[in-house]
């Protein structure tokens, strides 16, 4: 018997299996997983009953919140298409993609509703708004989420035949590096990553996972849909907060998080990590940027769980590696597997990746070469959204181009060197900013780091380090250069260091390299991307 694979099961499976069990913390709300079936369902019933058509977008502007994991289901359940959109980007950006998308509806968080109406200015045609929240502006053509929800028949909505290749997500990559792009994600897509993610993740019906990681972010990095497929617990983190953080794990006791490096960062500096019962902690994926072997260390001896990092992007669901041990390498030194687990990792179960050179040839699994890492699987998007030039270019010869350069030990293990934008070009030399990076993490007052590309007469281009010191450190600008000199080639030293008192991130807590490199290429004829 054949059934199309979708993710709406694993929503029908929890309300059955774990109707009584508690699916959502947010704030003073709490709700089973029979309260959330019944709300997903209102959901899909009121969008219905409001002419919503199969394969038509529905876009929500909010934090991480029950609204946003309900319109998870509820939108795809109707057979239209989910747009969570980043709450960080200008009204400009934001009308780009509803204009570009289509989206016909918008469900929105109260507390942007200064930005939206700047967005319905921008937009020039009709936009159906929803608010979410108890202060919503007095609009008379608005209507409100909740009494939407209340009106709306909690009986089973209409079967709609879903084909598993009909796009059930559209997530636009960041606007911060370019035009932004659509990419479109499929029921066949979401469902296979989320049974991929429970197989190397681990996971278990006792599970609860606290959403350090904005959930309109790459698909909520995957979470939505497997921690409702096992019946897991979500616990909803609207604002990163260190504070916030370390009490909700002693109070929820959360078994599992993800993180960027720089979040991680935060909690280990956190003055009062101590105070807080932190022990039903078991897991932290981290990811969207290479962590630090040290950092790792660090982590894993104060916060007392396995931190393993990962790596995925947008066209893949998003997870694609994760940086596992394997047990017949236990007996390698602690270093050895600390940078394992700080590696970009193994490919997930129904993942394949390799290396590929500029000729699309592959290159050796050996650890030394680099290469571009390109990926195939049923978790890869099938292209961008109307955007039939960059599907063509991104997605060739049964591969998806990632733009990473990598390489790929003898294991399997996957290491970024750098984006390709990324890579400095120095007097003909190959420069990976990532790998100056990591040596600056391993001095005890570096905080975070950037390394970038300025502009040099004589090289082309130099490295360049922008660097944050840990609170009451006293190193300076010549002790970090003369660290890096100890134990980098010449050319790959910084000819600068900057010490600043913070650097600009994007929405996911990404460092963005491009604001910091845009004063240093201002006016030039060749500027790095």
């Amino acid at each position: 018997m054949l059934r199309p694979l979708t993710p709406l099961e694993f929503k029908r499976r929890a309300v059955r299996l774990f109707g009584r069990k508690p699916a959502i913390i947010d704030g003073d709300r709490r709700f089973t997983y029979a309260e959330f079936g019944e709300r997903v369902d209102r959901l899909c019933n009121a969008l219905l009953s409001r002419g919503l058509e199969r394969g038509q977008r529905v876009a929500v502007l909010a934090t991480n919140s029950h609204p946003l994991l309900e319109a998870y289901f509820g939108v795809p359940q109707a057979g239209a298409i989910l747009l969570p959109v980043n709450i960080r980007l200008s009204a400009r950006e934001i009308a780009t993609i509803l204009e570009h998308a289509g989206a016909s509806i918008l469900l929105v968080d109260a507390d942007f509703a200064e930005l939206v109406e700047q967005v319905r200015r921008r937009l020039g045609r009709p936009l159906r708004v929803v608010w979410i929240g108890e202060r919503v502006p007095g609009r008379d053509a608005d209507e409100h989420y909740e009494r939407m929800l209340e009106e709306a028949s909690a009986g089973p909505p209409p079967k709609i035949d879903l084909d598993e290749n009909d796009v059930a997500e559209l997530f636009y990559t960041s606007g911060t590096t370019g035009r932004p792009r659509g990419v479109m994600l499929t029921h066949r897509n979401l469902y296979l990553h989320a049974l991929s993610f429970l197989v190397n993740f681990r996971c278990a019906e006792s599970d609860v996972q606290l959403h350090t990681i904005s959930l309109f972010h790459v698909n909520g990095w995957g979470t939505p849909q497997a921690i409702t497929a096992i019946g897991g617990t979500h616990v909803m983190l609207r604002k990163f907060d260190v504070g916030e953080v370390l009490r909700l794990v002693e109070q929820e006791r959360v078994t599992r998080f993800l993180a960027v490096p720089t979040m991680l960062a935060m909690i280990l500096e956190h003055p009062d990590i101590g105070r807080y019962d932190l022990s039903s902690l078991e897991l932290i994926n981290t990811g969207g940027a290479p962590t630090p072997p040290e950092m790792v260390r660090r982590a894993e001896r104060l916060l007392g769980c396995q931190v393993v990092g990962g790596y995925g992007l947008t066209e893949t669901s998003p997870l694609i590696c994760f940086a596992a041990d394997k047990s017949y390498l236990s007996e390698a030194s602690d270093d050895a597997r600390i940078r394992r687990r700080a590696s970009t990792g193994l490919p997930l179960v129904g993942t394949e990746l390799t290396l590929f050179d500029e000729q699309g040839r592959e290159l050796p699994w050996d650890g030394r070469t680099v290469g571009e890492l390109v990926v195939r699987g049923n978790v890869v998007s099938p292209g961008y959204w109307k955007d039939a030039a960059a599907t063509e270019d991104s997605f060739r010869d049964g591969w998806f181009h990632t733009g990473d350069l990598a390489t790929i030990d003898e294991e399997g293990y996957a290491h970024i060197v750098d984006r390709k934008k990324d890579i400095i070009i120095s007097g003909g030399e190959n420069i990976s900013s990532l790998a100056i990076e990591k040596v600056l993490h391993e001095h005890p007052d570096v905080f975070e780091c950037a390394v970038i590309g300025v502009p040099d007469d004589k090289w082309g281009e130099v490295p360049r380090a922008i660097v944050v010191l840990r609170e009451g450190a006293e190193a300076d600008e010549s002790d970090l250069v003369a660290f890096c000199r100890s134990r980098l080639a010449g050319f790959e030293v910084p000819q600068a260091v900057d010490l600043v008192n913070g650097l600009p991130h994007g929405g996911t807590g990404k460092i963005l390299k491009r604001t910091l490199r845009e004063p240093f290429w201002a006016g030039k004829d060749k500027r790095v991307q």
